[in-house]
Parts: structure tokens; C-alpha cells; sequence
């Protein structure tokens, strides 16, 4: 006689796990342990035909297909069906995301991932390169404090977006939207 722990495990939809590609804020492995209770294994990976472009008034970079261009990252391995569920909240209307071949760089196997690109391929306010480590001296910490509100805020029965906690945060915490530092806030303007 079958358990009832393997009854029900049989019973249940197979568990479907996803490679993420990410290049920006998540890079951070605080970032993502705050967003997913976990840092999940991974691998630093590049993408090519892609750039990652700075983004006037915002600390978070885009990328958009460019050609003869590259962008490092890394590969979040074993992201379950829920986990993309916050990812996609995280990433909220700005981005899409999109199923891309990436290039693994200790090995330089190629695996599909799914990662989040732009949607706005006109868009203005993107500009030159985007620096991982300019971002972690500047921003990590208080765009580490608003993704634990953004986390907070999503337990809550009416959410905000995380544009709209981003930007509520923001303009709370040191900075106006136009990247001016408020008076008596300590830190970088953006």
C-alpha cells in the first residue's frame, strides 16, 4: 500500500523550475534573499546581442537588444513557479520577460533563461552603460530597504507596484524624481 505522502505527491502537478538571467539589482545576493527567502544556486552567464543601459532618474538599469553587444550577469538556477511569480511582481510593467539563449562563462555552455528586458525600446531616458559595482557603492542599501517594503507591501490584501513603491520610497527617503537630493538626506543623488 502506497503512503499517503506519495499519494499526494503524486497527485501534484510536477514542479517546474526556471533559469533566470539577471543583470541588474540581482545581481546583489541580498537583493535576491530578500525576495525569495533564498539564494538559489548560481552561475555567472553573458548575453549576447544585448546592452544594459543606465536609466534617467532611476538606480536600475534596462537592457534591449543591441547588436555586436554583450551583457554580463549571472544565471539563478531552480527559480519554482512561485519564485517567478515575485520576480515577474519585482519587475513589474517596465519589463518583459523574454526567453533568451545565454552563454554560461566558467564552461561556455549555452542554456536557455528567461530574463527581463525593457519594454519601452524608444524610450528616452536610457542612456550610455550601467556599473554593478557604481550601484552597490551608491544604492544598494536603500534600494535594499525598498524591496523589504516592496516584500512587506506585497503580503498586504492591495499591494502597491513596485514602480510605485520604488518611487514612493524614493522620494520619501532622499530623493525627488529628477534625481535633486532632498535637504538633510544623507547619500548619493541619483
Amino acid at each position: 500500500m502506497a503512503s499517503s505522502s506519495s499519494i499526494a505527491s503524486s497527485s501534484s502537478p510536477p514542479l517546474s523550475l526556471h533559469n533566470v538571467f539577471v543583470y541588474g539589482s540581482l545581481l546583489a545576493d541580498e537583493v535576491v534573499h530578500v525576495l525569495l527567502n533564498r539564494l538559489p544556486p548560481s552561475s555567472h552567464a553573458s548575453l549576447n546581442g544585448y546592452h544594459r543601459f543606465s536609466i534617467k532618474g532611476r538606480v536600475y538599469p534596462a537592457i534591449l537588444p543591441v547588436e555586436s553587444k554583450k551583457v554580463t550577469g549571472k544565471v539563478l538556477m531552480g527559480i519554482t513557479d512561485p519564485e517567478l511569480v515575485v520576480l515577474d511582481t519585482f519587475e513589474d510593467v517596465e519589463y518583459l520577460r523574454r526567453t533568451v539563449e545565454i552563454s554560461l562563462i566558467d564552461s561556455s555552455e549555452t542554456l536557455l533563461a528567461d530574463t527581463y528586458v525593457w519594454g519601452n525600446q524608444d524610450d528616452p531616458d536610457l542612456y550610455g552603460d550601467w556599473d554593478f559595482e557604481e550601484w552597490k557603492r551608491l544604492h544598494m542599501k536603500d534600494f535594499l530597504a525598498m524591496t523589504k517594503g516592496f516584500m512587506e507591501e506585497l503580503e498586504q490584501p492591495e499591494s502597491k507596484t513596485r514602480v510605485a513603491t520604488y518611487e514612493s520610497f524614493f522620494q520619501n527617503c532622499c530623493w525627488l524624481k529628477d534625481g535633486i537630493e532632498k535637504p538633510g538626506c544623507e547619500g548619493p543623488s541619483v
